[in-house]
């Protein structure tokens, strides 16, 4: 009874949404990552946007006026993870905030020794667990190349993997999945992409994703949408764990 319910109230809110066909038509047009997809997924993205804009409530910071069309460009971004797994998926949080630029929080880090430092660096995007997403809407609206680099999948990609506690390349998987079989395959790609890394070679990954499993998962994953090919061709049995768990793939889809 309870799930027909919020069926029918979802199907209610999505139903008497004001946003206009010629701005979706926008919107979509604007974000060449989802030219891959079907009539069929793209009317399935626009109702998760729809929810998920109903959900979330977006605020501008350092002046920053959110305009319609910010706030499409995003959701329909961030709604692309979840496409196949639902609206639920990005539960337990409300705020996301957007800069126009970059923007650099102030930390303490203590290190080694036990000493505390205050540091500060500067940030495209963040995700707070059971807070807010943080966005850079200079690097938001980059969503428009198809560069392997999307800020906005990659934050999400961190509330994903928050979703069993703190964001570390392991987020809930799904019953059909096993979870020892995952550890395995990123453990080993992470190992291997940072010793690229510290040896110089080639590759088509940004770097940073050597920082540390987490980041592993969330960059990845933002060439996963973005540059499938990549991803299929650097470490393949990455991209059927991503194939799996996401429940898309870009490549044949495309």
């Amino acid at each position: 009874m309870l799930k027909r319910l919020k069926t029918w109230w979802r199907r209610r809110i999505i139903s008497r949404s004001t946003i206009s066909e010629a701005k979706w038509q926008q919107a979509f047009a604007s974000l060449p990552l989802l030219g891959r997809l079907s009539q069929a997924d793209r009317q399935q993205l626009r109702e998760l946007a729809i929810l998920f804009l109903h959900q979330k409530k977006v605020f501008g910071a350092h002046g920053l006026v959110v305009t319609q069309e910010m706030t499409l460009s995003i959701a329909l971004q961030a709604c692309l993870p979840i496409l196949r797994l639902g609206i639920d998926w990005y539960r337990g949080w409300v705020t996301i905030v957007v800069y126009p630029g970059g923007f650099v929080p102030e930390r303490v880090v203590v290190d080694e020794y036990g000493l505390e430092h205050r540091v500060r660096e500067p940030l495209s995007g963040e995700a707070w667990e059971r807070g807010p997403v943080i966005l850079s809407w200079e690097d938001a609206k980059a969503g428009s190349k198809l560069d392997g680099a999307n800020v906005v999948i990659h934050e999400f990609v961190h509330k994903l993997d928050m979703l069993n506690g703190r964001a570390d390349g392991f987020p809930p998987l799904h019953d059909d999945m096993d979870a020892a079989h995952w550890t395995a395959i990123f453990t080993a790609a992470y190992a291997d992409f940072q010793n690229k890394v510290e040896t110089g070679r080639i590759t088509d990954i940004h770097h940073y994703a050597a920082s540390e499993p987490a980041e592993f998962v969330a960059v990845l994953s933002e060439v996963f949408f973005e540059q499938p090919d990549v991803i299929y061709r650097e470490y393949p049995e990455v991209y059927e764990k991503f194939r799996a768990f996401f429940r898309q793939d870009p490549l044949r889809e495309s």
